[in-house]
């Protein structure tokens, strides 16, 4: 009888707060800010989604062979006229992937489409709630992720 091992997929790993702080601290400093000048307002920082939700995407995905999910980064139109409050703002949107050889044997994460009723469409979810606009009030303590202070110059410091 012969018996294969299934390959695993894993490629992250558990990290630590300080870890996410560095990261969080690294981006506001060399990408939120010049965004955030660019399109006039502050530019989001994360995006939330419930458990509920993943755990819903994640089904899906499986039930149409999927084993993994790329996160790509997008951007609201800055006419975004479903939720005006994200309008020019950045986003993240999850699709589901399969893995799949190539010829030679390797590896590669192939987007998941599926047949809808209105045709081939990709297995994808987006639309989670922005920060900002949608943030709680954060006060400064230790428990903040990437409390960063910026000079601005002459416009001054901001905290974020």
């Amino acid at each position: 009888m012969l018996t294969t091992q299934k390959r695993s997929l894993k490629v992250g790993k558990f990290v630590n707060k300080q870890h996410v702080d560095t990261l969080v601290k690294n981006y506001k400093k060399e990408r939120w800010v010049h965004n955030s000048e660019r399109i006039g307002k502050e530019d989001s920082l994360s995006v939330w989604y419930s458990i509920e939700e993943l755990e819903a995407f994640i089904a899906k995905s499986k039930d149409h062979g999927g084993d993994g999910v790329r996160f790509y980064f997008g951007a609201y139109s800055e006419d975004y006229a479903e939720q005006p409050l994200y309008a020019g703002r950045q986003t993240m949107v999850m699709v589901a992937t399969k893995q799949k050889e190539n010829e030679i044997g390797q590896g590669a994460n192939k987007d998941i489409y599926t047949t809808t009723e209105n045709g081939t469409e990709i297995l994808a979810y987006n639309a989670g709630s922005l920060c900002p606009p949608f943030c709680k009030p954060k006060g400064i303590s230790g428990d903040d992720i990437g409390i960063t202070i910026i000079d601005k110059g002459q416009e001054g410091l901001i905290i974020i």
